[in-house]
């Protein structure tokens, strides 16, 4: 299916679905370019900055539960960071069929 045809939860899991087979490439392309990532432990400006990591860590999503109210998308998954399973929740805003900022929390003590 096109992106443009996309509501924003589809966006958002197809997002997800290439990061966890490392296909990068198409995984860039569902994000604008001016996407904004905070995290815990830091934030990215622009998807090359964001994806140069995501190439790094390799990251594995296991989705717990998805909520969606409009433009606005909540996942609550595990990701598995430095050898342990982090419960994390993500907070996708898509914009113009592109995923354009992600906000994460997560208690970052296992991995420190």
């Amino acid at each position: 299916m096109e992106q443009s045809h996309l509501n924003p939860k589809e966006v958002v899991l197809t997002l997800i679905k290439d990061l966890n087979t490392e296909n990068f490439e198409d995984a860039q392309s569902r994000v604008a370019d001016d996407f904004s990532f905070e995290g815990v432990m830091g934030s990215r400006n622009g998807a090359e900055a964001y994806f140069s990591d995501m190439k790094k860590m390799k990251l594995k999503y296991d989705i717990k539960n998805v909520f969606a109210e409009g433009d606005d998308i909540c996942i609550l998954y595990d990701l598995e960071m430095q050898g342990k399973k982090i419960f994390c929740c993500g907070l996708y805003h898509v914009k113009d069929a592109k995923v354009n900022s992600l906000k994460v929390v997560f208690d970052p003590r296992p991995v420190l």
